[in-house]
């Protein structure tokens, strides 16, 4: 084998990883990046986790992204290790699926109409096919299909690549005295292990022995423990994959290999063991393709089957390896949500979004309610909780900004791309909910310090206010963390409310002070409460409206505004006048 096969078997496996990786990403993007949703959602069970972790891979044609992503789910606290267990067994069993693909490439057709099985031929047909749509198709699920075809085309290219580099080989002595060595167990072990880790990839790696075999040269003795070792090897893409993940994140990629050293020292100790009394007969049996996939699919769904029901017991063992010595804050559990790994995952990374926003409204809310019960009964250790809230708020802002730009990069739907422009005009108004937070306990802080004290008419109204501000944040909360539109439609009426009361009450208190009845620096700390509640109140208006925009087919901000303040309606007059009940409120 001179220097050139050596190129065209390194070109072959080149495509071959390519064709992989672009059927992979087609299939997905066809699924419609539901698949990890599904992966997420529906693994209940041990049983449920390997069938959908089989499903998902053979789809993917990847067992590393699937573990990748369930090392994902378990570090940002999405899933259980012991659900991400089941997961990670299928997907060891579903990479086996793309070693049956490979085997079309052994299909060779004969004379007249049959001759259009050959590989050559529909390899040729799948690419034309695949470009066609690639190029002409304007409709995105058409383009990917046609990615699919390419995918698979250029992976049929580069096992027709390999498959011709290493036809020399079957007349070198050389080679066939080092296949001889393969046959012991450990060596092939070792070498099969070896090669994927340099790969990176199981299935290339597998195929690379579909192509050698192909020549008639592999053995039953020297697949069995390269085989073996392929599957050990193919854990090391995961394990670097937990490099800065969380204990349960390394715990998850380091199931995958725990799993695949117990397949390969069950099977080899009971198989070699076997022989040693009864001497197989098959061990020279000359392997083809078709048999390595079996093989290779055989090995893996008996490690699979047989660790199964131990699933507990492996929670447990790798639970005494990975010991969690530092027990996460809540605020650091929600910042793990926004997993780098789901970035190349649309559907995921927007659903983490989607509660890591939630958590930052409802922190935004605590602290608002918190500040108020501040005034009046100041206490310098809640208004340092309430500073240290504020924080953890603003550092929501900006990991989930830089997130939700970073996923603006990625294909994504036209409903990803509503709920990701929703998040980022939400994220700024929770944000600001939360400063004017931070902005009243600063005036209950000025009002214990300069003790200040209020007179009943005042204090009535500031109560009243906050009543109505608690009412109005709790229901664009809600409207927003439930995608509650007609509740979103209720905002508006209440912030122009709000409005008309913060000016009737700053008359009434300065109406007050001409009166001698409140002093000065009343007048001060009154206004600033009152201007912060209205801010707060129109910050929850923007995020009603622009859930309204982005959620209504059929909408427009300007109209809706106008129809508010300049053409009430008789439904918005009795629901203004059904508010002024609720607050005891008088004619403004």
């Amino acid at each position: 084998m001179g220097i050139s096969n050596l190129i065209a078997l390194l070109s072959g496996v080149a495509l071959f990883l390519f064709g992989m990786t672009l059927m992979g990403d087609g299939l997905k993007k066809v699924a419609g990046n539901k698949l990890e949703l599904v992966l997420y959602k529906l693994s209940g069970s041990p049983l449920k986790g390997v069938l959908l972790g089989t499903g998902v891979t053979a789809i993917i044609q990847s067992s590393s992204a699937t573990s990748v992503m369930v090392v994902g789910f378990v570090n940002s606290g999405m899933m259980q290790v012991k659900q991400a267990i089941g997961i990670v067994m299928g997907a060891i069993l579903g990479t086996s699926v793309t070693g049956w693909i490979i085997c079309l490439s052994s299909l060779e057709g004969g004379a007249g109409w049959v001759s259009l099985l050959s590989t050559s031929t529909l390899t040729g047909i799948v690419a034309v096919a695949g470009i066609i749509l690639r190029m002409f198709c304007k409709h995105q699920t058409k383009r990917h299909v046609g990615d699919i075809l390419l995918g698979f085309a250029v992976l049929m290219f580069g096992m027709q690549a390999m498959s011709s580099s290493v036809a020399p080989l079957q007349e070198s002595e050389t080679f066939l005295g080092l296949l001889t060595t393969f046959s012991n167990p450990i060596l092939g072990i070792l070498v099969g292990l070896v090669f994927t880790c340099v790969l990176q990839s199981a299935s290339a790696a597998v195929g690379i022995l579909q192509a050698l075999a192909a020549t008639g040269v592999i053995t039953f003795s020297v697949a069995y423990p390269l085989v073996m070792g392929i599957a050990v090897g193919a854990a090391m893409p995961v394990l670097l994959s937990s490099l800065g993940a969380n204990v349960n994140g390394k715990r998850t990629a380091f199931v995958y290999l725990l799993i695949d050293v117990l397949g390969a020292v069950i099977w080899g100790v009971l198989f070699y063991g076997a022989n040693a009394l009864l001497h197989f007969s098959f061990l020279d049996m000359t392997m083809s393709a078709v048999s390595i996939a079996f093989l290779n699919t055989l090995f893996r769904f008996a490690t699979v089957l047989i660790l199964t029901p131990f699933i507990g017991m492996l929670e447990r063992q790798i639970c005494r390896l990975f010991r969690d010595t530092e027990p996460a804050g809540p605020e650091k559990e929600d910042f793990a949500r926004l997993e780098a790994r789901f970035i190349e995952h649309p559907a995921v990374a927007i659903e983490q979004c989607r509660q890591a926003l939630c958590n930052m409204a409802l922190e935004a809310k605590a602290n608002l309610e918190d500040a108020y019960y501040l005034i009046g009964n100041y206490q310098e250790k809640q208004f340092q909780f309430i500073a240290q809230r504020e924080d953890i708020i603003d550092k929501y802002e900006d990991k989930l900004g830089s997130y939700l730009i970073k996923l603006t990069g990625k294909e994504l739907s036209e409903q990803q791309n509503k709920d990701v422009t929703k998040f980022l005009h939400a994220i700024g108004d929770v944000e600001r909910i939360g400063d004017h937070a931070m902005n009243i306990a600063e005036c209950a802080k000025e009002i214990a310090e300069k003790n200040i004290v209020f007179s009943e008419e005042a204090t009535r109204e500031l109560n009243t206010m906050f009543a109505a501000v608690q009412e109005i944040t709790y229901n664009a909360i809600t409207a927003f963390t439930t995608g509650d539109l007609e509740l979103a439609y209720r905002i508006e009426p209440l912030e122009e409310l709000i409005d008309s009361l913060c000016d009737e009450m700053k008359l009434h208190h300065v109406d007050r002070l001409q009166r001698g009845i409140c002093q000065l620096t009343q007048g001060f700390v009154f206004n600033d409460l009152l201007t912060n509640y209205e801010r707060v109140a129109d910050h929850c208006s923007n995020l009603a409206v622009a859930m309204i925009e982005l959620e209504s087919d059929s909408f427009d901000t300007h109209e809706y505004l106008i129809s508010l303040k300049k053409v009430r309606s008789h439904s918005f007059d009795q629901y203004y006048e059904d508010y002024r009940k609720k607050f005891s409120l008088p004619e403004v």
